[in-house]
Order: C-alpha cells, then sequence, then structure tokens
C-alpha cells in the first residue's frame, strides 16, 4: 500500500466514522418532509430513528445548522407559500400545513417571507385578475 493510499484509508477513517449518525441524520430530515403536516416533536422524530432525543438535535443542529423544530417551520412555511399561492385559505393553509394556531402562523409567516398570508394571497388574486 502506498503513502497516498494509507492516508486515503486514514482520512476515509476519520470522515466516515460517523455514517450511522449521518444516516439517521439524513432519514430524520427525510421524514421530516414527508410527514411535516404531522404533529412531529423530538419525541417522535427520535423514536422513529431509535437515537436519544438530545443527541439527535444535537447531531441534527450539527450538520444542517438549524434544529429539526427551525427546519419544521421553515418547511411548513415553504409549503404554506406555495398553498397560498394556488389560492388556498389562509385559515386551511395554516391547518393543512400542520399548525395549530392561526395566530402564530400568520406570525412567523411574516417573520419568514416578509409578508402576511394574506399579502401573499392578495398578490396572487391580482395576477390571475391580470391574466384574464
Amino acid at each position: 500500500m502506498s503513502f497516498y493510499e494509507k492516508e486515503l484509508s486514514r482520512i476515509r477513517g476519520i470522515v466516515y466514522s460517523n455514517e450511522r449518525q449521518v444516516n439517521a441524520v439524513i432519514q430524520m430530515r427525510s421524514y421530516i418532509d414527508d410527514n411535516y403536516d404531522d404533529k412531529l416533536d423530538l419525541d417522535v422524530l427520535s423514536r422513529n430513528q431509535l437515537v436519544s432525543k438530545y443527541h439527535l438535535l444535537r447531531l441534527f443542529k450539527k450538520y444542517y445548522g438549524l434544529t429539526p423544530r427551525q427546519y419544521l417551520i421553515d418547511k411548513r412555511i415553504e409549503k404554506s407559500k406555495e398553498l397560498l399561492m394556488t389560492g388556498m385559505s389562509v385559515t386551511e393553509t395554516c391547518h393543512t400545513v400542520g399548525f395549530e394556531s392561526l395566530g402564530s402562523f400568520s406570525t412567523l409567516f411574516k417573520k419568514k417571507i416578509g409578508k402576511s398570508p394574506s399579502q401573499i394571497q392578495k398578490k396572487q388574486f391580482s395576477r390571475r385578475e391580470i391574466d384574464v
């Protein structure tokens, strides 16, 4: 084995030593993507991955730079924007993407997007009128 092969082997061992952890985090993100409209919390996610919820929280933050909760909120907001642009009502959108409170949904939406859900919806309606 050459020096470079030994070095590659050594580096691979360092980089991929946590492959199981990386897979758990990737699967958790995929689970959130597929189930964002369900009631999700750390207990549900950790049971799904069979990993301690606090360990999973640290791993997710390490690899994605966000907590699972922050990622879930971002995912819900992204999906709600899509639904609002199709003409769905604000209240229906709120509950469809998994928020329980219309007030917290509107506040988070405005904080993340910069406009309220009704402003996005009105903007979409005005576009339709121009197209007709």
